[in-house]
């Protein structure tokens, strides 16, 4: 029997494992939860109803028809077995492996307050950019029929908290749609009165970017209509509001319409990791991997992507932590495939070298900020042509050509008409 490869999780980093393994004389075995992978960066144009998830996602056993060597299964890893190389699946089933990649992604993270989820969903599924949109769409559906003035202008309130890339995109575009894309289909309310908040708990949006792009991106929410909390830590979130602290005290936030963008933790896979190998988690519940991205003991267990709490180890360089976005999953993906295939040829194995390529981050219609890694230095942009350049770079890496020309031409369709034509949502059963 050829060595037997399992890939837990189809997103960037499961991928590209997979598809690094193409000529390998492996047998690959990919499972995930869904039958889908999901192309995320764009995962809050389905959630603000731009565009339908077909354009983003693309059948998992598509993908993989014509590599031979990859089998491809839908189904839920819940524990592992590192003595014996087998994993148990939700159903009962079991599998075999003799390596094994774990790229289990992450999740939501409330902070310990857990009790706050149902009234602020997170995005990292379908699922949740369904419900986002539907409670988006509902507000307005609700505040057109609602005569007090005060429960009104609560409908109207969206309160998005969590300053980051994500944060600062679902903030920008529901302005967009309040603005833009809503007004002259109501009757008895305007949608341009509606207001949209960002709660930044740190001094200053988009953290991972310089200040100089911070406050750039700042000034381009504010453009767009979007009022930007900074230093406001949230205390509670209810079915009816949210409360925040502030360096002018507490503020009570009436809203019911809130979305959480503010913290990311591990899948409970890597507990499950910890569990069967001793493995050493980190706060946010991420696997601590060695140099070449195995685990401490178990050279065939590879942990990769945002489950990962990796380095990066470039000859001459001090190492550094690798973020958590795709370009890392994808590197950290191909580079645990290619030390599956040193190992079987009895080559040592190599320490993973990220390769930064910069961050980049859309406010709204013609506006976007970017930081990108050059030979000659950091180049830096905002506006119009970092708008451009984030709309090019997002349509080059999504998956399949179909998915390319449909949301071009979506977005062609929607930055001459304002036009939004994923807004379809039903009420829940």
């Amino acid at each position: 029997m050829r060595p037997q490869v399992l890939i837990i999780g189809c997103g960037f980093g499961g991928l590209e494992a997979a598809r690094a393994l193409r000529t390998a004389e492996v047998d690959v075995t990919v499972i995930d939860k869904t039958n889908h992978h999901l192309f995320q960066p764009l995962l809050y144009q389905v959630a603000t109803a731009g565009l339908s998830a077909p354009s983003i996602a693309a059948p998992i056993r598509h993908l993989f028809r014509r590599q031979r060597n990859v089998t491809t299964l839908m189904g839920e890893v819940v524990a592992l077995d590192a003595a014996a190389q087998t994993v148990a699946l939700k159903d009962g089933a079991t599998l075999r492996w003799d390596h094994l990649i774990v790229a289990a992604g992450a999740t939501h993270s409330y902070f310990g307050r857990d009790d706050w989820a149902p009234h602020a969903p997170g995005l990292k599924t379908l699922d949740d950019a369904f419900e986002i949109r539907r409670r988006v769409l509902l507000a307005f559906e609700m505040a057109e029929r609602e005569d007090d003035p005060v429960k009104r202008a609560a409908l109207l309130q969206f309160v998005v908290v969590g300053g980051g890339p994500t944060g600062v995109e679902l903030a920008g575009t529901f302005a967009e749609i309040a603005r833009h894309t809503l007004p002259g289909e109501f009757r008895r309310i305007d949608p341009r009165q509606a207001r949209v908040l960002l709660v930044e708990g740190s001094p200053r949006v988009l953290q991972a970017m310089p200040e100089s792009l911070s406050e750039r991106a700042r000034e381009q929410l504010a453009a767009l209509g979007v009022e930007v909390k900074l230093g406001a830590r949230v205390t509670n979130i209810d079915a009816e509001g949210l409360d925040i602290t502030t360096a002018a005290g507490p503020e009570r936030l009436q809203s019911r319409c809130v979305v959480w963008a503010a913290g990311v933790a591990a899948s409970p896979l890597g507990r499950a990791l910890a569990d069967a190998t001793g493995c050493t988690l980190d706060r946010a519940g991420r696997v601590v991997v060695e140099p070449d991205l195995s685990l401490q003991g178990h050279p065939n267990i590879q942990v990769v992507g945002d489950l990962a709490a990796a380095q990066s180890h470039a000859p001459g360089k001090e190492s550094r932590p690798v973020p958590g976005v795709s370009p890392g999953a994808k590197q950290m993906g191909r580079w645990a495939a290619t030390n599956i295939k040193r190992r079987l040829s009895g080559q040592a194995t190599l320490p993973f070298r990220y390769a930064d390529y910069g961050n980049l981050a859309t406010i709204g219609r013609n506006s976007a900020v970017v930081d990108l890694g050059t030979p000659a230095g950091q180049l830096r942009f905002s506006g119009y042509p970092a708008w451009l350049f984030w709309l090019f770079a997002h349509v080059y890496f999504l998956i399949g050509y179909r998915n390319r020309f449909v949301v071009l031409l979506d977005w062609a369709w929607a930055y001459w008409t304002y036009d939004r034509g994923a807004r379809v949502v039903t009420q829940k059963r």
